[in-house]
């Protein structure tokens, strides 16, 4: 498999792809060209474990690989996930929650990254490379802490996580600056997310590897969770074989959504994929006027996975939308550099909303949201899916008719913001984040991740926080 950039003039292996994580031009690796997965291929799927499944995606994109050492390398790897690393849970008639958050650090971030280093040091040794390696990564709450866990204490490589200082939960700041590794380092920067993801996406020219979604070993891993939720509904009973139903997406850098299509695209029956975000809501501008402005101030919210302003993984879709145009897209993205806005043709935008739509919720309709599933069912949802599950009762409501199923992506633990989502389920306001962790417990009975409760016992270790126009320096000085 090759692939090429969005903004064109490179075409590279698998392996270079892995090891670059961005193009020269600044584009986005993409495969040549997307396989399908065969009706035989799909039926095999169904009697599959999860890593098995895994395995197969992947072997569609790392076909340099050697396959039995990938599917060794992917068991071992979601080995700690549980006997069912991506359950789905039936919520309400035709409504269905795919839970993402069964992984070591709670979040899906867990199931992105975690072939991350068999796929890295094969990409190294394929391509003839050696030394210790650098891993950058930017996080608006999980891929920092996902990243630094996998990593840490492993030989050969550096990992730095930076995370907008005021931009997370308490709870997933805890969780990265109590990073424990004697090879990881954590940076608060004061800014945005979009100013730390702007930084790692500069330092790749430094010889730099990403643990981001640009890297497309952090996509392609999330496209078999699409599959296997469908696979899971169907030796279940919820749906039949080829029947159509929609995902839900949460979308912050827009990697989970890029993701949920080219598994439409290899021949997933996704009819719809709907984008849910907070009041940071760009992206129902986008996918209603075909216009993305990115001139306004963000807002912080309680979704802070969502509070972002350019969502990167979109350069992905917009390069298919247009037909694979590298030169419009490159355009385009330098019109987002330049002036802050690009825009969609109307053929394109007609095409995008063929698959495509977008909601949002506020801080009050997100709440409404998560406190009536609690009180309907008992389900206990965090603060993005919330907002997920707010687009899903507005879409609903407008199509009365649509017996479409639902799937809504649930990609955190609830106790990643136990605070917001105490108040939520029982209007109770607490400011320290261990006393939300018990009084949810008690609401709810639902148990306590390993890794919230160990963060209790954690000295803090990572404290510096730096202005985003000293980044440059920063990660400079961490890669001598």
């Amino acid at each position: 498999m090759r692939f090429i950039s969005t903004r064109g003039g490179e075409k590279v292996s698998a392996a270079e792809a892995v090891i670059k994580g961005v193009a020269a031009n600044g584009g986005l690796f993409v495969p040549e060209k997307f396989p399908v997965i065969s009706d035989a291929e799909f039926d095999a799927m169904l009697e599959m474990s999860y890593p098995e499944r895994v395995t197969l995606i992947l072997k569609k994109f790392f076909t340099e690989y050697d396959g039995e050492e990938l599917s060794r390398a992917v068991e071992k790897a979601y080995s700690g996930f549980g006997a069912d690393p991506a359950p789905v849970v039936h919520a309400d008639d035709g409504v269905y929650i795919l839970e993402l958050f069964h992984g070591p650090t709670c979040s899906s971030k867990d199931m992105a990254v975690a072939a991350l280093p068999y796929l890295l040091e094969k990409s190294l040794a394929l391509c003839g490379k050696s030394g210790t390696v650098n891993i950058v990564t930017a996080t608006s709450g999980d891929t920092g802490k996902a990243v630094l866990e996998l990593f840490k204490d492993r030989d050969g490589y550096r990992a730095l996580a930076l995370y907008p200082a005021d931009g997370l939960s308490k709870m997933q700041k805890l969780q990265i600056v109590t990073q424990e590794g004697g090879n990881v380092a954590v940076l608060g920067v004061k800014g945005s997310f979009d100013d730390c993801r702007n930084a790692v996406k500069n330092s790749l020219s430094n010889g730099c590897v990403t643990a981001n979604s640009f890297n497309f070993a952090c996509v392609a891993p999330r496209i078999a969770y699409y599959f296997s939720a469908y696979l899971d509904m169907l030796s279940s009973e919820q749906i039949e074989n080829g029947e159509l139903i929609d995902f839900y997406v949460p979308c912050g850098n827009f990697g989970n959504a890029v993701a949920c299509y080219y598994a439409k695209i290899m021949g997933l029956p996704v009819r719809r994929i709907h984008c849910a975000v907070n009041e940071n809501n760009g992206l129902c501008s986008f996918f209603g006027k075909g216009v993305l402005d990115v001139n306004r101030e963000l807002v912080k919210t309680t979704s802070p996975n969502m509070d972002v302003l350019i969502p990167s993984d979109l350069e992905r879709l917009i390069f298919e939308i247009s037909g694979r145009d590298a030169k419009l897209t490159a355009k385009r993205m330098a019109s987002l550099d330049s002036d802050g806005r690009y825009s969609l043709t109307e053929a394109e935008l007609a095409k995008l909303n063929e698959t495509f739509d977008c909601g949002f919720a506020n801080e009050e309709t997100c709440v409404e949201a998560m406190y009536d599933v609690f009180i309907d069912i008992g389900y206990v949802l965090d603060t993005n899916a919330g907002c997920a599950m707010k687009v899903v009762h507005d879409w609903y409501e407008k199509n009365k008719k649509d017996e479409t199923k639902a799937v809504i992506i649930a990609a955190d633990s609830p106790y990643k913001f136990p605070q917001d989502v105490l108040y939520a389920m029982t209007g109770n306001d607490v400011k320290d984040s261990f006393k939300g962790v018990k009084r949810l417990h008690d609401a709810t009975a639902m148990a306590v991740p390993k890794c919230i409760k160990e963060l209790r016992d954690k000295p803090v270790i990572f404290t510096k926080s730096v202005d985003r126009k000293k980044l440059p320096e920063e990660i400079e000085e961490f890669i001598k």
